[in-house]
């Protein structure tokens, strides 16, 4: 495979991370200041950001689309199976930060 390729895998797998991570905690903080339980909340958001996370990772939902047009439409199946192996990373990226905020507010994030 190619260099930039296992590239974009390591990067699409750290930005869910991120997204979901930082949302949750910014989130939080505005539910503390409004006077809501900030754990509470926290599992709320991460909840309600995964599909984020993961839209934000792959670069959106028309460049998924496209490459999926290209493989499909012109026979480049390698194309599909890349995009695939990317939305795979940036959920494995979206599960690790929900077992990580799960363990943090010791409550069980579906």
């Amino acid at each position: 495979m190619e260099e930039r390729f296992i590239a974009s895998f390591i990067h699409c797998y750290f930005i869910a991370f991120g997204v979901l991570i930082g949302g949750t905690i910014i989130g939080s903080i505005g539910s503390f200041a409004t006077g809501d339980a900030p754990f509470t909340a926290m599992g709320h958001i991460a909840k309600r950001l995964r599909i984020w996370a993961i839209v934000a990772a792959i670069g959106g939902t028309f460049d998924a689309i496209a490459n999926f047009e290209k493989g499909l439409l012109d026979g480049h199946t390698l194309d599909v199976f890349k995009q695939v192996l990317l939305i795979l990373s940036a959920m494995g990226g979206v599960k690790t930060a929900i077992i990580l905020i799960s363990w943090f507010i010791q409550e069980d994030v579906n």
